[in-house]
């Protein structure tokens, strides 16, 4: 199992740590604000987390900062802890650093440091509200590239009463269906050939960003 480390419990790190833990993931929370790892823990965000700066590289030593697979920089609005504690997890070896970035300079010099991701919360929140205005029956949930993502949308109704042999969907409308989510919340991750597409199935699809614009189209 992959261990994580999230630096900064505000509404990004929070949110990644809150996944992570509802995913029974091992995963460690820091943040210098005793009142934020206070919260999280009383509202079972999560229950292994720590006061500490990150910015000092012999405190990410102690509790052996090295050992995590992938660590978190979601440090707000101080830019120069979030570069320092990025420079430090690097140091230490930390397999992969996925950093939150305010401005796209500040990205620039995360990479430049060591970053392997750099996410920009707010540009990615205004392209799925864009999105979810043009195209209110789909969602996208992951960007794997420039060309390729996650999406979930409404099973059209010329798919009911179909299972994915006979829907062809990777000819027929270049999508690769991942999942089927039933009206009652149940989500079949692994469908099969034989698996049928109902009234009422929401689908999860990787495809590329030209068809998931068509999408919401099908009817």
């Amino acid at each position: 199992m992959k261990s994580y480390l999230v630096v900064g419990l505000g509404r990004f790190g929070l949110s990644i740590a809150q996944t992570l833990y509802e995913a029974d993931s091992e995963v460690l929370a820091i943040d210098t604000n005793e009142e934020l790892i206070q919260e999280a823990i009383n509202n079972n965000i999560i229950d292994n987390a720590l006061i500490l700066d990150a910015t000092d590289e012999n405190a990410l030593k102690e509790i052996g900062a090295s050992n995590f697979d992938i660590a978190f920089v979601g440090i707000g609005s101080n830019i120069q802890g979030s570069i320092m504690t990025t420079l430090n997890l690097k140091e230490l070896g930390v397999k992969k650093i996925i950093a939150k970035a305010l401005t796209k300079s500040h990205g620039k010099v995360l990479k430049k440091i060591g970053a392997d991701e750099v996410i920009y919360p707010e540009e990615y929140m205004g392209h799925k509200i864009a999105m979810l205005a043009m195209e209110p029956n789909m969602m996208e949930h992951m960007r794997f590239s420039k060309d390729f993502l996650l999406v979930e949308f409404k099973a059209p109704s010329s798919f009911w009463g179909k299972n994915l042999m006979e829907l062809g969907a990777r000819d027929s409308y270049n999508i690769n269906i991942v999942g089927i989510k039933k009206s009652d919340g149940e989500l079949n991750s692994s469908p099969r050939a034989t698996s049928v597409i109902e009234k009422g199935d929401t689908l999860l699809v990787i495809t590329d960003s030209k068809t998931s614009r068509e999408l919401e189209k099908l009817k």
